[in-house]
């Protein structure tokens, strides 16, 4: 996959702002390190993302398929470069996309909190690179 998201730095101690044991559904499915990831149930993920879903994190680490492991350590918080779907004004909250492992601005009192990703931290355009301080 492309596009997945790259961590910059952090404010964390200690952990790094990774969280461990979040559950896959199956050993079959692969998941790239910097992968959005969607709650799917407590402590438990998808690597299928749609539009505003309620977010649990990004993969810490790649999941290759058939592997034995059913468990992926995922951050929950820090600084990433991601990619803009559409215009995202700084200080704004942002959401999954839906596509491509891309986010964008929640322009919407129609979504809930648990479906922030985090917020902006610079203005950008349609496709660009920006960093997102992330805090699930």
């Amino acid at each position: 996959m492309a596009n997945e998201a790259i961590k910059r730095y952090d404010e964390s101690s200690g952990h790094g702002g990774v969280i461990q044991d979040y559950v896959l559904g199956d050993d079959n499915t692969p998941i790239e390190k910097g992968t959005l990831l969607s709650l799917q149930d407590g402590r438990t993920c998808s690597g299928t993302v749609t539009l505003g879903c309620a977010l649990a994190g990004i993969a810490a680490r790649e999941k290759v398929a058939g592997d034995g492991r059913t468990r992926l350590a995922l951050y929950k918080k820090g600084y990433f470069d991601m990619i803009a779907s559409g215009a995202i004004t700084v200080g704004h909250p942002v959401i999954a996309a839906g596509h491509n492992n891309y986010v964008k601005e929640m322009t919407t009192a129609l979504y809930s909190g648990s479906m922030i990703l985090g917020y902006a931290e610079e203005t950008s355009a349609a496709d660009e690179v920006i960093i997102i301080r992330v805090d699930l």
